[in-house]
């Protein structure tokens, strides 16, 4: 009970650290709104809520800890969560056979964007990728966390919120902070770098990991090669 207790309030208050987000062309999922792409003014507190139980109902369970770059509007700008779409939440993932229920099943999923935008929610490639193959390699996904080494959504201003650009290296660096304390809610796990940039971040903090390919621009075939090498060298 005590050991649930501390990790519950060391969670309240990573989440709530999230607040300080950089300045610049950085948008927070967590405490603002989208106000041409959220379909209401609570969508913030959902994706919070989303996000807090996916790390809760992975308290006792954790054993691999996947680090990317950061967030996408495909992903968890809507979602909340690091490498999961609203079309994963929502069941639409099924045929892959990612289920809703491999995320959190605490809460009920729901989309945060407006239908009205995309009817099914959106769907990001590295989020499919990701989670169909822990599903392939029948791997626990509740063993699973997934987080980013900047943790907001940098997008480019010419494009606006729906667009994606790579954090730079001043943003990345005060990321640092609350990328070790996302470790820290984790002791005892195995970190993977997915891409450069996460794993540069990773060094940075003398963190000791093992780096992999993003799926991300053709990276899928190595990814998955280079996760299953991994798995089978730790079974």
């Amino acid at each position: 009970m005590a050991g649930a207790m501390s990790f519950s309030s060391g969670l309240e208050r990573f989440i709530t650290s999230l607040k300080n987000t950089p300045d610049g062309p950085v948008f927070n999922p967590w405490y603002a709104v989208d106000p041409d792409h959220d379909k209401s003014p609570n969508s913030p507190e959902v994706r919070k809520t989303q996000l807090q139980h996916y790390f809760l109902e992975r308290q006792e369970s954790a054993r691999w800890l996947f680090v990317a770059e950061a967030l996408g509007y495909q992903g968890g700008h809507f979602s909340g969560m690091a490498m999961t779409s609203e079309r994963i939440l929502l069941g639409h993932k099924s045929v892959d056979g990612v289920m809703p229920d491999h995320v959190f099943n605490g809460v009920t999923p729901q989309r945060t964007s407006k239908p009205s935008i995309k009817q099914k929610g959106f769907s990001e490639n590295t989020a499919t990728t990701v989670w169909k193959t822990f599903v392939q390699f029948e791997m626990d996904p509740y063993e699973v966390v997934l987080w980013n080494a900047f943790p907001w959504h940098p997008y480019d201003p010419e494009g606006g919120l729906l667009a994606n650009r790579t954090p730079t290296g001043a943003e990345l660096e005060y990321a640092g902070p609350y990328l070790r304390a996302f470790l820290e809610l984790f002791p005892g796990t195995e970190v993977v770098a997915l891409g450069n940039h996460s794993s540069n971040a990773l060094t940075a903090l003398d963190v000791s990991h093992t780096k992999l390919r993003h799926p991300s621009f053709g990276g899928a075939p190595e990814f998955r090669s280079g996760l299953r090498s991994l798995v089978n060298d730790r079974e």
